[in-house]
Parts: C-alpha cells; structure tokens; sequence
C-alpha cells in the first residue's frame, strides 16, 4: 500500500510547502508549519471515473429533496434591526439563521453601532439579543451602554473567548440574535495554531456559521481588517458567510458609512449613513447636507456636484483655492480627491482651458470629510479650480456633472437621471451635464457642454 503524502501548512498564515521548514516563506512565523494529509484527488469522491474500490457507499438523506415550489420561505423572510440605515444594507433586516460578518478599522465605531442594534432587537420583542464580548470586560461594555443608551433586560453580556463557552451560552439563553466582538479573539481547544490566526479564523467562523444554520439564530461577527483594509484572515471567511459589510469613516469626522461587499438577500452595492456622537450613534437618512456648505454666500472656487455612493445619490461640495506662489515648484494639496485625476484635470485646464497655473498654488478639496473618487466630479472640480483663478463664482443654484477627458471633451455620466432629481429635491435650479443626456426631471434647468471651453463660457456668464 502506497505511503500517505503530507505536506505541510503554516498556522499563522496557511501558506503550504511540500517539505517542512523552520520559518513559514510567506509570513516569517517560526515553527508554526504543521503536517497535513495529502488527500488522493481520485479516491476524494466515487461517480463515474472514480477507480476501482474508490466509490463510496450511499447514504440514506435524512430529509428528502424537494420541488422549489414546495420549499417554505417564510422562516429566511429578513427581520428588522431597529436601525433604518443598517437594514437598508443588509436589504431589509437580518435574515434568521444567516451569518454577517462587519469589518472596519479599530476606533471607528463598531461595538457601538451593534449596542444599539442589540438595544432595539430587544425592544422590538423578537427575543433575547446575546452579547459576547472578546476585546473588554463586561464592565467595560455595560460603562459604553449606560453611555449610549443601550441597557436593556432581555440583552445578555458574557465577556468569553472560548467558544465552546459561547456555545453553551447559546443553549442557555436561546437568543434570536447573537453578537460575537470579534471573531479574531476566539478561541477553538481543539484546533491548533495561533489567536487569530488562519486556522482559528476559519474553524471558529464555520462553527458559528453551523451553529447559525442549525438554530436558526442570527449571527453578527466584527471582524478586524489589515493595513490595506481587507478583512484580516482567510479569504475563505469571506465566503463562509453570508453578508460582508465595511464600516469606514475617517478619525476626523463623525460620519461613518457602512457599505455592502456581498450579500446573499439583497444588493451589495448598497450604502448606510450614520453620525457618530458621544452619546451613540445616529442614521443619517439624509447625508446631502453634510457635504454641503452653507449656499448662501456666493464664493469663488466652489462648485457642487452629485455622486453615486452605490445606488444612492449624495451631493458634495468640491472647494479650490489657487494663489500666486514665488516657489519654482509651486505646491499641489488634494484632500478628499483623487491626487492623480487632479493633476490631469489641471493639465487639461492649462492647455485646453487656457486656465494657465504654472506658476499658482492650487488647493483642492471637498467638504464634510466625503471622499469623491469618481470621474462624473471632473468637470465640478474644473470649474472650481477655473472658478477660483478667474475669481468668478458660479451660481448658487448650479450643479454640475460631467467626466472630463484628456482632449477637452466632456463625457456622460450613468445615472444622470437620478443625480439631477437628487439636486431638484434640494433646490438647484440648474445643471451643467454632458451633451447627449437624455431626458432630466422636471423642476431643474440642463446646461448641456460638449466640451470645457463650452463649460468656461457658462462660468464666464
């Protein structure tokens, strides 16, 4: 009979070699490669193909198969979280049985977003809300509730690691919602390899996730995330679940947006507004505003455009300021902007615009922390560098969409329909768009240019 192959994988970061080494290649770790079975691909499953004395033997199913017609959807139907913003994400609540798993940065406001969806799941009467905490101690938790508000009789605290403890909590408490902070602090007796480490990662989350399918309970995971800001661990973490979403926000703002990367009941292209506070954290079910200046006053270098964040259109306040510089190397700062497209949109401003910067300090930003990436800005950042050189302000009544090419061309964008009904129900009267756009809600004035020179002359009055 011939010997099993081994190989052998590394617990830290699960990078595989045929022989066995000290230090893993892949992640530095020492010691940490353990020896792994080499299962044969041709004795792995019987069917036709398979050798001889490789078919398994059939098993009776323990419930039989079913025509789809027959199959009962009412016990996946998603149930509301209490809070607005997350259930628009998640597609209109949580699904019993499912497993979500929410990443973001440290600091940026997860343990507190899920005390207060645990504080409304108990106060809608949909059962008992489960919270294990890994990272803090349970007085640690119950000060940041008393603090945001989220003390309630039917939600339950247990500050344990170790999840066969958690499990047993489970069959405790018999929660209809079960929150895990975090699963990188989980802690499996029987499986080898590090806290935190790939190994762990995954068995604990398929045992959570097999706990989820078998109770019908639904699971809420943190999960941290690199450098990069990927989910740390496994890419196969991401597919033992069921909803990824990313909780983002910048340190320097209160605003904070959780996005959808996949999501098994609804879209995943979908994005939630929220306003962090110290006594909690509140759903913005109208972010517009927090990307808007005061409209008022008539200023130089301001130009207001319209993104699509996923399927929802917010306006941003794009800013320029552009001052005479005794520099060789006058200075270039972006914030909230691409700082690669503001360099071309400059150069297409000096030679296609006749805007001539060579020798001025062009500052460039956006309003309220948002970060627009997008090309549909380029012409709204164009008008306002232009705006801002010509000391010539646009009127406040004026929004302004358009992707600017290298040729002086303006390009349409997708979506115009929705961006320019977005800007009607804020009242802007007027939009500067791409020629070719088709047919814009009533309510609003289309300026349409084909080009920059035209959009300078809309500037120039």
């Amino acid at each position: 009979m011939p010997k099993p192959k081994t190989s052998y994988q590394c617990s830290a970061c699960g990078h595989t070699v045929p022989k066995w080494v000290g230090r893993c290649a892949e992640c530095g770790s020492w010691g940490s490669l353990e020896e792994r079975q080499v299962v044969a691909s041709g004795t792995a499953r019987g069917g036709v193909g398979a050798g001889a004395g490789s078919a398994r033997s059939p098993m009776l199913p323990s419930t039989p198969a079913l025509p789809l017609s027959q199959v009962d959807g009412h016990a996946t139907r998603a149930r509301s979280t209490g809070v607005g913003e997350l259930d628009r994400v998640l597609g209109g609540g949580i699904v019993p049985g499912s497993v979500v798993l929410l990443a973001g940065e440290p600091g940026v406001g997860k343990s507190t977003l899920l005390l207060e969806v645990v504080r409304r799941w108990a106060e809608s009467e949909q059962g008992p809300a489960l919270y294990i905490t890994g990272e803090e101690s349970a007085g640690q938790v119950r000060l940041r509730a008393e603090r945001t508000g989220a003390v309630h009789d039917r939600v339950l605290l247990a500050a344990e690691s170790d999840l066969d403890t958690v499990i047993g909590h489970v069959d405790q408490v018999r929660p209809t919602l079960l929150v895990v902070d975090s699963v990188q602090t989980m802690i499996a007796g029987d499986v080898d390899g590090v806290v935190g480490g790939v190994t762990q990662v995954r068995a604990i989350t398929s045992a959570l996730t097999s706990l989820a399918k078998t109770t019908g309970v639904a699971v809420l995971l943190v999960g941290h995330v690199t450098k990069d800001g990927a989910v740390a661990g496994p890419r196969s973490l991401e597919h033992l679940v069921d909803v990824v979403l990313h909780f983002e926000g910048d340190k320097h703002s209160t605003l904070r947006m959780v996005r959808g990367i996949k999501n098994r009941f609804g879209a995943a292209d979908e994005v939630g507004c929220f306003e962090l506070r110290d006594d909690g954290i509140v759903g913005i079910t109208d972010p517009s505003g927090l990307f808007l200046h005061h409209r008022d006053a008539v200023v130089p270098g301001t130009a207001v455009t319209v993104t699509m964040d996923g399927k929802r259109p917010m306006l941003g306040e794009v800013q320029a300021l552009v001052a005479n510089s005794s520099n060789p190397s006058p200075r270039r700062a972006v914030s909230g902007l691409d700082s690669a497209r503001v360099s071309m949109i400059l150069a297409v401003l000096d030679r296609r615009g006749g805007i001539k910067l060579a020798d001025k300090e062009v500052y460039s930003a956006t309003v309220g922390g948002m970060r627009v990436v997008e090309p549909s800005a380029d012409l709204a950042l164009a008008l306002a560098v232009a705006s801002a050189a010509t000391d010539r302000p646009l009127r406040p009544s004026m929004v302004v969409l358009g992707e600017l090419g290298l040729a002086g061309e303006v390009r349409r964008v997708a979506g115009a329909d929705r961006r320019v009904a977005e800007a009607a129900r804020l009242g802007f009267r007027e939009a500067v768009v791409p020629a070719g756009t088709g047919r814009l809600p009533d309510g609003i004035k289309p300026i349409p240019v084909d080009s920059l020179g035209a959009a300078l002359r809309v500037l120039r009055g």
